[in-house]
């Protein structure tokens, strides 16, 4: 199953999007900052990334600006997940790389089919 970095710095929130992915059959990681989510995803190569824009150390745009400056993470999907539900909110984070845009609080039916549609753009099987 297709492995999925869930980057996201509050604990309860993390393993709750975790433990919903792993039962809907995905592989999952975990990075709490953005410099973790950096380092992760040199030694998990995920198929696509589930990124808080409000982590510390590095922010969930500037994370995601140094991934797309990367060659191996340069097509990875990235799926924006925050509570900066906002108009503007949502056109920064596609305009930093992001491929799709999940506000908190999180509908995991609506956040499962963006990763389904985007591992099929990706062609990665589900």
């Amino acid at each position: 199953m297709p492995r999925i970095l869930v980057v996201e710095d509050d604990e309860t929130i993390r393993e709750m999007v975790a433990t919903y992915l792993r039962l809907s059959g995905f592989t999952v990681e975990l990075a709490v900052d953005g410099i973790d989510a950096l380092t992760k995803v040199r030694g998990t190569q995920p198929e696509l990334i589930i990124m808080d824009m409000g982590i510390p150390k590095l922010n969930g745009w500037q994370t995601t600006q140094r991934l797309r400056a990367r060659k191996e993470t340069a097509q990875t999907p990235i799926i924006a997940l925050t509570a900066y539900a906002l108009d503007e909110d949502r056109e920064r984070a596609f305009n930093v790389g992001c491929d799709a845009f999940e506000s908190k609080p999180i509908d995991f039916n609506s956040l499962i089919g963006k990763i389904h549609t985007l591992l099929a753009r990706s062609n990665t099987p589900v």
